[in-house]
């Protein structure tokens, strides 16, 4: 059962579900429900595809991961980022409207979830730490604007595309004669209305005298209101006849069996897209589950996250939906509704069904405005530029790479932008760490501490010399070593001792340790004696399997002061 349920997290929390379980989990679902109808056909949109998709990537999807998924707060479905990105990946393969465009929607989902799965099954989830967190921050940023940019073209009732910033205003300048303003007064009020929403509907209905529960079931229910008074007022004035865009027919009943192609042409089109979107929905996912689980004080699995979010990208693909993941709206609604198991995911797919069986006719009417509203308020609150002024302060190399990914993200557009984030963050960690930070080190007095002599003041012996690097040892960075040794040597005609102090050297590559029998021969030739100190054991262990100790000229101790007092060079 153990086993089983290593890969089945149901059976964990499943043997513990009770009644009270059960009426937190239908609450909660009955929200989530109330706010993902709205986003669900939101998100299709943007993705480009029809909005019944939205809906349908939002039913089995779910369900699998409440089976294979160990947050018990994540919801997961279509997401602003990856409906985007899916729309900049589809649309290089086939015409938006088309059934290639769709075929290719569900093809992209199925890769993605067969991606997410190898990755899970071989425990791959470190590889998303490729991504660092200023870059991610820096890409949804961006993301948030281009998104929150396309929707202008609704909210102004005309028509613009474009795959970056640049190409998206310039379009909506070319057709700023053929705004109708009616849809503009739809969309304007719309956004404006769900902004209040967000943050002063709350307040009001406690202030009115509602309890909190209550008031925030309603308040949630905001969107859902401007559909409703948006609908009926196109449909009572009959203003799609006055150039008002609306959804149109959305076809009733539950998701269709589909099948995502199998051509080989198609899948090398879009296997790099599959991979940016299986790694960034992954990352998103995790850094809200692992957030919300952190409040509970309960912990996710990385590696079953994989397997979750791919199990549920696979159901999107055989039942007519488009790439999904964890999406952080969503989850925190889900968590602050009370969701106690990832059940609640279930009773909300089930609430899905239920209007995709019966409501979506009503939807008929809906102004395609207020669907951008509701896109619109979503991504810019996820727009954070502080993380400019953050890493500009902490770290200028990060600042970099946040300032060209945002950049190319803008510009280019959401593929090469986090592709080159990720590049970026990559060379500069390989090129700080080919240029390790080293210091001289001497004794502070009357203590067995050693330390940096730039920056206190030491007592040191002429006769040895001590360096210590703080950084693993490897292919990168034995040069920098090997001519930091021999020049500080150069300096010291008196020198008889050479310690090198291994106190943050945590690994040490077959390059590095040619590097150090290179140190310890030539250091020999000019009579001096080559040791180390402080090595770990992990270290250690390599040296003592290599025979390089066999011909070290000096010894290896277990501490600096060791060292120091061992060659008859310690004060006291």
């Amino acid at each position: 059962m153990t086993r089983l349920a290593r890969y089945l997290p149901i059976f964990e929390w499943g043997r513990t579900y009770d009644r009270l379980t059960l009426t937190n989990d239908l609450v909660a679902a009955v929200i989530v429900t109330i706010m993902l109808i709205p986003q669900s056909l939101a998100y299709a949109l943007l993705a480009g595809l029809p909005p019944e998709m939205g809906l349908y990537a939002s039913m089995l999807p779910i369900v699998l991961y409440a089976i294979f998924g160990t947050s018990r707060a994540l919801a997961v479905g279509p997401v602003a980022v990856v409906s985007l990105l899916t729309a900049a990946a589809v649309s290089k393969v086939a015409m938006p409207g088309t059934s290639e465009y769709i075929v290719a929607a569900i093809t992209l989902a199925f890769l993605s979830g067969a991606i997410l799965l190898v990755l899970g099954f071989l425990r791959l989830g470190f590889l998303a730490n490729f991504l660092s967190h200023p870059v991610i921050a820096g890409f949804i940023t961006a993301s948030g604007i281009i998104i929150a940019a396309s929707q202008l073209k609704n909210i102004l009732g005309i028509d613009a595309n474009g795959h970056n910033l640049l190409e998206i205003i310039t379009s909506l300048f070319e057709h700023l004669d053929e705004v109708n303003w009616i849809t503009v007064i739809i969309g304007v009020t719309t956004t404006a209305f769900l902004f209040w929403v967000r943050k002063g509907l709350l307040p009001l209905l406690i202030k009115l005298g509602l309890n909190v529960r209550t008031a925030s079931i309603v308040a949630k229910a905001g969107p859902v209101a401007a559909i409703f008074v948006t609908t009926l007022a196109v449909w009572g004035f009959d203003l799609a006849s006055r150039g008002v865009k609306i959804v149109g027919d959305v076809p009733t009943g539950l998701p269709p069996l589909s099948l995502p192609s199998f051509s080989m042409d198609l899948w090398s089109s879009l296997i790099v897209s599959a991979v940016v979107i299986s790694i960034i929905g992954f990352v998103e996912s995790v850094s809200v589950a692992q957030t919300l689980a952190a409040k509970k004080r309960q912990r996710i699995d990385p590696d079953q996250e994989l397997i979750g979010l791919g199990a549920a990208n696979i159901g999107a693909a055989f039942t007519g939906g488009f790439p999904v993941t964890g999406g952080f709206s969503r989850s925190v609604v889900n968590y602050d509704a009370g969701a106690s198991t990832p059940a609640a995911g279930a009773y909300t797919a089930i609430g899905l069904g239920v209007a995709s069986l019966f409501l979506t006719p009503l939807i008929f009417h809906l102004p395609k405005a207020t669907l951008a509203a509701t896109i619109i308020v979503a991504v810019l609150s996820l727009v954070d530029f502080s993380i400019l002024k953050k890493t500009w302060k902490y770290s200028k190399s990060d600042f970099a790479a946040v300032a060209v990914t945002m950049a190319m993200t803008l510009t280019v557009g959401v593929e090469l932008g986090v592709t080159t984030g990720v590049a970026i963050s990559i060379l500069i960690h390989l090129f700080k760490t080919s240029r390790p930070h080293m210091a001289i080190v001497g004794q502070v007095p009357g203590t067995e501490h050693y330390r940096n002599v730039l920056r206190h003041e030491v007592i040191v012996d002429q006769s040895v010399l001590t360096i210590r690097v703080d950084e693993s040892l490897y292919f990168a960075n034995t040069r920098a070593l090997e001519d930091r040794v021999y020049d500080e040597v150069a300096k010291q005609p008196d020198l008889k001792h050479v310690i090198l102090m291994c106190s943050a050297v945590n690994a040490i590559d077959m390059s590095a340790l040619e590097s150090l029998e290179a140190i310890n021969e030539r250091l020999d030739l000019g009579g001096v004696s080559f040791h180390l100190s402080e090595v770990k054991g992990p270290v250690m262990d390599g040296l003592n399997g290599s025979g390089f100790l066999d011909h070290l000229t000096g010894r290896v101790f277990l501490s600096q002061h060791q060292a120091q007092t061992a060659i008859g060079a310690v004060t006291t």
